[in-house]
């Protein structure tokens, strides 16, 4: 099946639209209609083919290539954006609401606003949409985000200097455990392995594939092993460089001798599991730490 690529957010998720027998070349403004009503958006990927099992049917068409007026419209709605969140930041502020707004959508053809929020827990905004509806005139819609989602749409500036890789180029989130950063032998410290947003950061799933394979053969800390110098414990192992530093005794009663040998050279005698260490991800400094469900980018 022939699809185009659209996205409708910087570094927003691709979906898959029907050129409806067009030649679209990439980077060309469309109009399309989408589950919240009709969009705006940028075809990144050209005409392609692609298997049947990857799309969800019914694939919508596009609607039609979009104009200079349409461009026009597009900018005005992200002026209205802006009005659209100090009024809500009023609001939100009359109410007494214990949430923090975050960003907010108009749809192209102006027949919705959404709101993207955080807060610490379940709020009751029943009677915030009223005021927002009245003064809009338009579908309000309120949706609660994670804080792995605020930092996307915010951005900033990670540990390492750069922009945040998720508002920058990585268009979904990928699970992330504690596990990986174990694996990288990383010091579980909430400071060095948590994003700005408190949680684990991205870019440790970036290397998982390479380190579970160098892992694969590499003793664990407190294992015991056989080593061309005697038998001995397992204090340290350089994932890279694939070497074990190990504690030998050539006999039982010797002191242990610190001697580093490569994954070659060793054999396991016995896995020796270590305790497990706590970790907790480190609340966000800005304010209260949110616990709120990380929800998904808005499907189209």
């Amino acid at each position: 099946m022939t699809v185009v690529g659209v996205r409708f957010k910087e570094v927003g998720k691709i979906y898959y639209f029907d050129p409806d027998g067009r030649d679209i070349p990439k980077d060309t403004p469309v109009i399309v209609e989408t589950v919240r009503g009709v969009e705006y958006g940028h075809a990144v990927l050209s005409n392609r083919e692609v298997e049947d099992e990857s799309i969800v049917p019914p694939l919508k068409k596009i609607i039609r290539l979009a104009t200079a007026e349409d461009a026009a419209q597009e900018e005005n709605n992200r002026k209205k954006e802006k009005e659209a969140f100090g009024i809500c930041q009023e609001k939100i502020k009359n109410h007494g609401l214990d949430m923090h707004l975050v960003s907010v959508e108009l749809t192209f053809d102006l027949n919705k606003i959404i709101f993207y929020f955080t807060a610490d827990g379940r709020v009751d905004f029943r009677e915030l949409v009223k005021d927002l509806a009245a003064v809009f005139r338009t579908r309000i819609e309120l949706r609660q985000i994670g804080v792995r989602d605020e930092a996307k749409i915010l951005n900033g500036i990670g540990i390492c200097g750069r922009e945040l890789c998720c508002a920058s180029f990585l268009d979904e989130f990928q699970p992330v455990s504690i596990k990986m950063a174990k694996e990288q032998s990383m010091a579980l410290n909430p400071t060095k392995i948590s994003g700005i947003c408190g949680r684990l950061m991205c870019c440790l799933k970036y290397e998982e594939e390479t380190y579970e394979f160098l892992n694969q053969n590499l003793p664990g800390v407190g294992d015991l092993v056989r080593t061309p110098d005697g038998d001995g414990d397992v204090i340290s192992v350089n994932v890279l460089r694939q070497l074990a530093r190990v504690a030998v005794r050539k006999r039982k009663q010797d002191d242990p001798t610190l001697s580093v040998y490569a994954i070659e050279e060793i054999t396991i005698l016995e896995h020796r599991p270590q305790p497990e260490e706590e970790f907790e991800e480190r609340p966000r400094r800005h304010r209260r730490g949110t616990q709120a469900a990380n929800a998904p980018e808005t499907a189209q």
